[in-house]
């Protein structure tokens, strides 16, 4: 680098997510019950969705692959952190910090789109239910999740590909509890203009546009929910959609709040909150939501006793 008095740095030091030590072992207890009940319940979706014939349907194929990637997404953060939380030097390299940011951002990318997909889903059943099985056929599902998936993967892969060229040369502290994207480029030496508008082209592409699919689709369900004659159609129609109307509300709601808030209403304890709340919780919340709000999940869940064991479901 030029300048012999820069140090190229090879590490970076997180902060984490306190500063007070008498906290830590509370902290790591509740994250560690937080991310078991989020592996239980994802993988429990997707067997349960694997195991009933009766869930063999676009929507069930769908919510399958949105728990696989909530798994992967809290994956990639939670046992990080918890390793920090019993650690007195939290510190994490250069390539393992832009490991965890792709994969962060090839997942969280991921369910964005997956979510756009399943309302595509949803708009196509109750809106064109004549055609439904014709346009939704399993070839078009998994050609559909499989676009997903590349599409996600090449936006993280040129965003990583931007960020290894940036110079990281002092200071090496991450006022975070994991590897973020505006973050580093605050901690980088050399100009990162580039780099925040092709971050900013990608968000308003796919966060956006995903939205706007979003609200379009919702907005079509809404108007024929409402040309509806029969309480048990709209009821059907409100069973089947309200899962993933609540998942949507919640991932974007944070989002939003998270990145589009004022710069002078930031602090440092409402990132953390927001951040613990999509990157931890919201991939526990999803398999609860769809397990307890979805008649045929509950119905799956009741054949193989599930609803016996624990009643309150």
């Amino acid at each position: 680098m030029d300048g012999g008095n820069h140090t190229v740095v090879t590490e970076f030091l997180l902060s984490g997510l306190t500063d007070v030590p008498e906290l830590e072992l509370l902290l790591f207890l509740i994250f560690l019950t937080v991310y078991i009940i989020t592996v239980a319940g994802n993988i429990g979706i997707m067997l349960l969705i694997r195991s009933d014939p009766r869930l063999c349907v676009p929507m069930y194929f769908f919510i399958s692959h949105l728990a696989f990637i909530d798994l992967c997404y809290s994956s990639t953060i939670t046992p990080k952190m918890l390793t920090d939380l019993l650690s007195e030097k939290k510190s994490i390299s250069v390539p393992g910090c832009f490991t965890q940011l792709s994969s962060f951002s090839l997942f969280a990318t991921t369910e964005c789109n997956l979510l756009a997909l399943m309302a595509i889903d949803r708009y196509m059943a109750i809106c064109i239910p004549l055609r439904y099985t014709l346009i939704m056929a399993k070839n078009v599902c998994l050609w559909s999740v499989v676009a997903v998936y590349a599409i996600s993967f090449v936006s993280s892969v040129i965003n990583i590909g931007y960020m290894s060229v940036l110079s990281f040369c002092g200071p090496n502290v991450i006022r975070h509890f994991f590897c973020d994207f505006l973050v580093l480029y605050g901690l980088s030496c050399t100009d990162t203009w580039s780099n925040k508008m092709l971050l900013f082209a990608f968000s308003v592409m796919f966060t956006m546009g995903a939205i706007l699919i979003i609200l379009f689709s919702y907005s079509s369900i809404l108007s024929a929910v409402l040309k509806m004659q029969s309480s048990t159609g709209m009821s059907k129609v409100f069973s089947t959609c309200g899962s993933h109307f609540l998942c949507v509300v919640i991932f974007y709601g944070t989002l939003l709040y998270m990145y589009l808030r004022p710069n002078s209403s930031h602090s440092q304890e409402q990132d953390f909150v927001s951040s613990v709340f999509y990157a931890v919780v919201i991939p526990m919340l999803n398999p609860l939501i769809y397990s307890l709000r979805n008649k045929s999940m509950k119905n799956a869940l009741r054949k193989i006793g599930f609803v016996k064991t624990f009643p309150l479901l």
